[in-house]
């Protein structure tokens, strides 16, 4: 039962549940999309043999949404890198970044076989053609009768750039002006069909009213289009929007833009001031901080007792301190930023990058903030985590307690988890964490609608 409690800092709109909770949304980020996710792990099941099909992520979905999860997020890419060492050996070695099958193929079976939950994959504005994007996105909102999302990048890399016949990818905020001009096409083209276009008059033979159906005629700096789009409106009228940036451009592309926004700020108090920031940045855009609502990434370390997750967090970070996984992590850094740190010194500070970073500032700038303290290199790549805001270590009630604390604190809008995908896994999040929070208020008991961005805007 829902309270019309309003009024905490930074979100302009939060609910308290019956119980006195300020209540938040859950989703899960797939971070290597639709791809291989767990091989080699104890829990991995046939994970070597059965990635590439959908029977996985189809027990994923209905466990999230028994869970009453907003959403699942697939992330994506287009292209094999070779940043660390000129090579693709390592990337291809680990599975990193690669492979990745088409997510969007995913989701129509997703659709299928759940009635609530919402659906979002990843495309790149700088190489998905508005025209393609649009008609994919109202597709997938019919197969998922009102559930699907666009996760919108502009894409990092030159080598993606390179597959798409272009010599070297465009500048950092380049690619957000392009995006913009990108989202406003696809948005014309959504509205070219009229409410009560199509009237199926099966008395006069009519399928749809021609003069409710119009060309767009949109020319603009980088994108021309004549339209209609040849795909009628989908039950949302116009898909979830959601956008992971996290520099000044990328943020600025939300505030104009998205009904969600990821994002990994470490700590409460970065936490808050990223909430803030996207507040104010809405208010100049002329909406309410409540349209888009802000999940920061987690990845819990749940077990039966407080004691037993400590150790397994302590396992987890002695891993970190092996060759392969340092490896690993100087190739993500590689990826992220387009540099080759394995030509870099591991015992010593990272050196300045400034202004040599024309793909993940965000990510690049945590990197950095987090060698301030003079950590060497292999110090860095060593205890550094890319995908947490919180620490959240111990049994489902007491994470669930933390999450509580923290989010009535940052006034922001939920959390997004980035744990591992394997059914064990999946089952700790959903039959674990999810009823914890339930028995505290702090997450829908159930859906109240039908679409996605009614039950993403609901509180």
């Amino acid at each position: 039962m829902l309270s019309d409690s309003t009024g905490v800092p930074g979100t302009g709109f939060q609910v308290r549940s019956s119980k006195g909770e300020y209540m938040f949304h859950m989703g899960w980020f797939v971070g290597h999309g639709f791809s291989v996710q767990s091989w080699k792990g104890t829990w991995s099941g046939a994970g070597a043999r059965e990635w590439m099909m959908p029977d996985l992520y189809v027990d994923m979905a209905r466990s999230l949404e028994r869970a009453c999860f907003d959403y699942m997020i697939f992330e994506d890419g287009l292209m094999i890198p070779d940043a660390f060492g000129g090579s693709m050996d390592t990337y291809l070695k680990y599975n990193m970044e690669c492979p990745r099958h088409d997510p969007t193929a995913l989701i129509g079976i997703l659709g299928q076989a759940t009635s609530r939950i919402g659906l979002i994959p990843t495309m790149s504005t700088s190489f998905y053609p508005p025209f393609m994007a649009a008609r994919m996105l109202v597709t997938l909102d019919h197969l998922t009768r009102g559930r699907v999302g666009g996760n919108l990048v502009t894409s990092s890399s030159h080598r993606a750039a390179q597959n798409f016949g272009h010599a070297e990818h465009f500048e950092h905020d380049l690619r957000y002006r392009m995006a913009d001009e990108w989202m406003d096409l696809v948005g014309k083209l959504w509205g070219s069909w009229e409410p009560g276009a199509v009237v199926f008059d099966e008395e006069t033979g009519t399928f749809a009213d021609g003069s409710k159906v119009h060309t767009i005629d949109f020319e603009g700096e980088f994108f021309r289009c004549r339209g209609p789009l040849n795909a009628v409106p989908g039950p949302q009228g116009r898909p979830v929007i959601c956008q992971a940036g996290g520099s000044p451009a990328g943020r600025e592309f939300a505030a104009r833009n998205a009904d969600t926004v990821i994002c990994v700020p470490l700590g409460v108090a970065a936490m808050k001031a990223y909430r803030e920031d996207m507040s104010a940045r809405l208010i100049a855009a002329g909406r309410k901080p409540a349209d888009c609502k802000v999940l920061y990434l987690i990845r819990p370390v749940l077990a039966e007792t407080d004691a037993e997750a400590q150790e397994k967090r302590r396992r987890l970070r002695a891993a970190q301190r092996e060759q392969a996984a340092i490896e690993t992590q100087l190739a993500v850094m590689s990826y992220f930023s387009g540099l080759d740190f394995s030509t870099f010194d591991l015992d010593k500070p990272l050196p300045d990058l400034s202004g040599q970073v024309n793909g993940h500032q965000s990510s690049m700038t945590r990197y950095a903030k987090d060698s301030e303290d003079g950590k060497t290199l292999r110090e860095l790549v060593s205890t550094h985590e890319t995908t947490t805001s919180l620490e959240l270590v111990g049994t489902p009630d007491t994470v669930a307690a933390l999450m509580g604390e923290a989010m009535e604190e940052v006034g922001g809008d939920g959390f997004l988890i980035s744990n591992d995908v394997d059914r064990h896994s999946i089952a700790q999040i959903a039959d674990g964490l999810a009823p914890a929070l339930k028995r505290r208020g702090l997450i829908r008991e159930s859906y109240t609608h039908e679409h996605f961005r009614d039950n993403l805007l609901e509180f």
